[in-house]
């Protein structure tokens, strides 16, 4: 697993050991970058967010900051391990250790607003958060967001956000959603 393309092009990413944590490949985040366009400046919000390829990839290619929300202890190791390796700062790269729910609590609390959310859970979690999700993230969505969800084919996350893109990658589906009544995402 490596970073695809930018300033980081190339760059080798570590990941747990074992099956509990689940990279994006290579080709699907490709794909997905080529269809979010320029992220150049955009504030990341990378939820269960594993290894971080995503947000670390979104950072490669100019944005501003991202923020990875994970829990578990395997995959924070690499999470660090692999902004530690890129060289990224604390405003680069912050690493919230915490369950999703809390996170988008403190997000929301804090009136924090993100350009683009990425939400890539256990594939065994995905269906059941879409109302969760559809809840809490139009608060923290800036104009012009777009919200990425990742999920496999037969459980997808359903969230109550028009969906602009959807793509399918073998049993991995990505849908590219926008804010209600926002008409131009970015």
């Amino acid at each position: 697993m490596r970073i695809v393309a930018g300033r980081h092009r190339g760059r080798r990413l570590r990941a747990p050991a074992g099956q509990a944590t689940r990279p994006t490949a290579d080709r699907v985040r490709e794909a997905l970058f080529s269809m979010l366009g320029s992220v150049h400046g955009q504030r990341v919000l990378d939820l269960f967010a594993g290894t971080g390829a995503l947000g670390l990839e979104a950072v490669s290619r100019g944005a501003a900051a991202a923020v990875f929300v994970e829990r578990s202890a395997p995959a924070l190791a690499a999470l660090g391990a692999n902004v530690q390796a890129l060289g990224l700062n604390p405003e680069q790269a912050e690493i919230r250790a915490q369950t999703v729910r809390a996170a988008l609590r403190r997000a929301r609390e804090r009136g924090e607003t993100y350009d683009l959310v990425l939400v890539d859970p256990p594939y065994g979690q995905a269906s059941a958060l879409g109302g969760e999700l559809s809840d809490a993230l139009p608060a923290l969505l800036g104009p012009g967001a777009r919200v990425v969800t990742e999920s496999d084919r037969h459980a997808p996350i359903e969230l109550a956000l028009p969906v602009v893109l959807t793509r399918r990658y073998g049993d991995t589906v990505i849908a590219i959603h926008h804010p209600p009544g926002d008409p131009a995402p970015r």
